[in-house]
């Protein structure tokens, strides 16, 4: 059977042909992926999965507002999993579903073809699309919703930097709809403790990082246990304009995280599609946003670090039309790094 692509209208009627769905969230889950499974679950009734862990912020969201998850649902004791917020099947820990459908908003996904229906659309998270569609069907928004879906975008969009015009009137509305204050979201945030954990994973990182630097850009690399994502976005904040973050996970496969500045991907670098690509090359699965995006492969971190570096290169050689100083930088050395 062919997948469908469903309008709004569309895929809310038809989830209310079903009983008992299930609401599955990617691995390490973030406030848009439960958020939206959230929105939804009160919205239309069912029960939503975890294949795995939320990240912090995430959890602090399912406690404050308890939020009832399950742990490793099995999709077979459900009449339809509708998967959130997700680009890949590898996201989701290989788990087993055939009657599935699919909302989500990246850049690129694999999961539309056995999809039964879909809604697939590049935003700047998959509670706009959620909201729209629950507003354009005259459901309420309560404010537990409401706190959910904000803080879904808020984090999604890196505290909005990555937001547009849209983006700012979705936020407005809900704030509007569900008589939630901004505050209330940035305090949810605020009170979720910063692990210790986090903190040395962060520091680690960038004792351990390399820099290239093409002309006027840099280029981070470095690698993590854990937090690879979280610590691609600190070298960014704190310099670069592209990082990669690699990490070996316990079966030896890897795993990269990868975060652009706004000017980058303007320049244009699209980390989505380029880790789509590059999970290709290296029998993995990868996908994501313009400017934040992660890869799973099987092969040696050094090498899949040193393609996407490369990959990164070429896209700047194109914007200047001509090759490109490139030099590596060691963070060893303070006199090497002034002269540079």
């Amino acid at each position: 059977m062919k997948s469908m692509r469903a309008t709004d209208t569309e895929f809310l009627g038809r989830l209310l042909d079903y009983q008992n769905i299930l609401y599955v969230c990617h691995r390490n889950a973030d406030p848009d992926a439960i958020g939206s499974a959230f929105t939804l679950a009160e919205a239309i009734g069912g029960t939503i999965g975890i294949v795995d862990e939320c990240n912090r912020v995430a959890s602090n969201l399912i406690e404050k507002l308890d939020i009832p998850v399950v742990m490793c649902p099995d999709p077979k004791d459900f009449d339809l999993t509708v998967v959130v917020d997700t680009s890949t099947r590898g996201q989701l820990n290989d788990i087993k579903f055939e009657n599935y459908c699919l909302i989500d908003h990246h850049a690129t996904t694999a999961l539309l073809d056995d999809a039964k229906f879909f809604i697939h659309e590049e935003s700047t998270s998959t509670v706009e699309i959620i909201f729209r569609m629950l507003n354009r069907a005259g459901i309420p928004i309560s404010e537990k919703m409401g706190l959910a879906m904000i803080t879904g975008i808020i984090t999604d969009t890196g505290h909005l930097k990555h937001a547009n015009a849209g983006t700012f009137k979705t936020l407005s509305d809900i704030m509007i709809q569900s008589n939630v204050d901004y505050f209330d979201a940035l305090e949810l945030m605020a009170a979720t403790p910063q692990d210790v954990s986090i903190r040395i994973a962060m520091l680690k990182a960038a004792m351990r990082c390399k820099l290239e630097r093409v002309d006027e850009r840099l280029i981070a690399t470095t690698y993590v246990s854990s937090y690879g994502g979280a610590a691609a976005s600190m070298l960014t904040n704190i310099g670069a304009d592209v990082a990669f973050v690699g990490s070996v996970k316990d079966d030896k496969s890897v795993r990269v995280s990868s975060r652009a500045k706004r000017d980058m991907i303007s320049a244009g670098i699209n980390l989505g599609k380029m880790m789509e690509e590059v999970g290709e090359r290296y029998n993995g699965t990868g996908g994501g946003h313009s400017g934040a995006a992660g890869i799973d492969a099987e092969c040696s971190l050094e090498e899949i670090m040193a393609y996407c570096t490369d990959c990164v290169k070429k896209v700047i050689e194109n914007t200047t039309g001509s090759p490109c100083e490139c030099k590596s930088i060691s963070m060893a050395d303070p006199d090497e790094i002034e002269e540079s």
